[in-house]
């Protein structure tokens, strides 16, 4: 299996199974000279901890991160990146795997079941093995060190729209973005969707969602100019995560319906 890794300039590859003993990343590239703790991690994975509220998975893990290399004590007092590979691990707590014995005869339409099968041969069946978005947790804490590096880049992320209801734009308020279980900036459509995914929840059924990312202050020049441009990377990274079926940049698809 390749492909486990991101970036250019700073480069990070991730590590580990969903009921595996630890997942991890590597992060290659890092400048020296940056304040780096556990602390300055742990807060971005403690947002997307899982088994916070009942609209999550209820997997219970407390997702501490470990710092495993690439630091060390400045004669400032600090703990700074050396320059060297950063090594990240996270233990992981809540595994148990007899909850998928029968997963192991049978796929899982809509997952990668079949697919790491008809490619390897045997797949691990643990909650998806590799293909778990599990792994998105290395992506997190990876993201919290690149934050970082370009300090003067400012961004946000929110909910947009579930199952078709969509926030009010004269209801945007950002400092309500985490005080809700959807991380919606729209108070009053946080409780509406709510009611939504309650009632798709007990007709067994489920609910699509949009969420939009705005990253404010990036200077010009980042990425190359055809297959690895800006937008191209932050594309196929998006569309790595599990349940991503679509990626628009700016007006993305509206777009089309643009008539000049």
């Amino acid at each position: 299996m390749s492909w486990n890794s991101f970036g250019h300039l700073l480069r990070f590859t991730t590590w580990g199974e969903s009921h595996g003993p630890a997942i991890g990343a590597v992060l290659d590239g890092c400048p020296p000279g940056i304040a780096l703790t556990e602390g300055d991690i742990q807060p971005y994975l403690d947002a997307r901890r899982p088994g916070q509220n009942k609209f999550t998975t209820q997997r219970q893990e407390p997702d501490q991160v470990k710092i495993l290399s690439g630091v060390f004590d400045a004669p400032d007092g600090e703990q700074r990146t050396t320059g060297t590979p950063i090594s990240l691990m996270i233990e992981n707590v809540d595994q148990r795997s007899k909850d998928y014995s029968d997963v192991a005869k049978a796929y899982r339409p809509g997952h990668a079941d079949y697919s790491y099968d008809a490619k390897y041969g045997f797949r691990d069946y643990r909650g998806g093995g590799r293909s778990s978005a599990r792994e998105t947790a290395m992506r997190v804490a990876a993201g919290a060190v690149a934050r970082l590096v370009i300090p003067d880049v400012r961004i946000t992320a929110y909910t947009r729209e579930i199952g078709g209801d969509r926030i009010d734009p004269a209801n945007f308020d950002a400092p309500s973005i985490g005080d809700n279980p959807f991380w919606c900036p729209d108070p009053v459509a946080a409780k509406r969707w709510e009611a939504l995914v309650d009632d798709a929840r007990k007709a067994g059924s489920s609910l699509g969602a949009v969420v939009e990312c705005r990253a404010e202050g990036v200077p010009a020049g980042l990425g190359a100019p055809i297959y690895a441009k800006l937008d191209a990377d932050l594309a196929g990274a998006m569309m790595g995560i599990n349940a991503v079926k679509g990626v628009e940049i700016g007006d993305g698809f509206d777009l089309s319906l643009i008539h000049i």
